[in-house]
């Protein structure tokens, strides 16, 4: 319940901005969404190759794959 107000209050104030500072912060709140996720995916990358070379992940056919998912 507090986050929903806590969100109204952010989107109250941000109605008293210009239009044009409103571009601008959706502009630089798009960029922050897309540093964040490109973070997360180097983190999964980086997770991924030290798995790979712990010997952690599973590498065959296809056939194979799906046969190790289904038992």
């Amino acid at each position: 319940m507090a986050q929903i107000s806590t969100l109204d209050q952010v989107l109250e104030s941000i109605e008293t901005l210009s239009v044009e500072d409103q571009e601008l912060l959706v502009k630089l709140m798009h960029q922050r969404l897309v540093e964040r996720r490109r973070d997360e995916i180097a983190e999964n990358i980086a997770q991924a190759k030290k798995d790979y070379k712990s010997g952690q992940v599973f590498s065959g056919t296809v056939d194979e794959v799906m046969a190790e998912l289904r038992s």
